[in-house]
């Protein structure tokens, strides 16, 4: 990107047009990966409602992981495209028994995470 781009691009962004969500700039790398998996394919004033009752219903990797698909399946209903909830559950088993709990440490690792690309791999990392 041109840097005289990114200047205008952000005051754009810092003028009028910025958005307070509750993912942005968040730290938290369980919280960046289910703010990711939900707004695939999604707006995000839909996405918004979604990943407040995730984080409220399984504040932790671990609370997902130990839910029941069909309590993970009920809060997902009406997002659509379920092949990513399955394989945001699926992902959350993984992480809290393969690696305690924890986000792998490196891009690479991350990107080997069941349904995570490239993009979300880099928001996480």
């Amino acid at each position: 990107m041109k840097p005289d781009f990114t200047k205008k691009l952000l005051r754009w962004n810092s003028a009028k047009n910025t958005r307070s969500m509750p993912w942005k700039g968040e730290s938290n790398p369980y919280r960046i990966w289910l703010s990711e998996i939900i707004l695939q394919q999604t707006r995000v004033e839909q996405g918004w409602a979604y990943y407040e009752r995730f984080i409220t219903h399984f504040p932790t990797v671990h609370h997902l992981a130990e839910a029941s698909p069909q309590e993970v399946y009920k809060l997902w209903e009406g997002l659509g495209y379920y092949t990513r909830c399955k394989n945001l559950h699926e992902t959350a088993r993984k992480i809290a028994v393969d690696y305690q709990g924890r986000f792998p440490s490196t891009y690479d690792a991350i990107r080997q995470l069941k349904g995570i690309g490239p993009y979300t791999a880099a928001a996480i990392a």
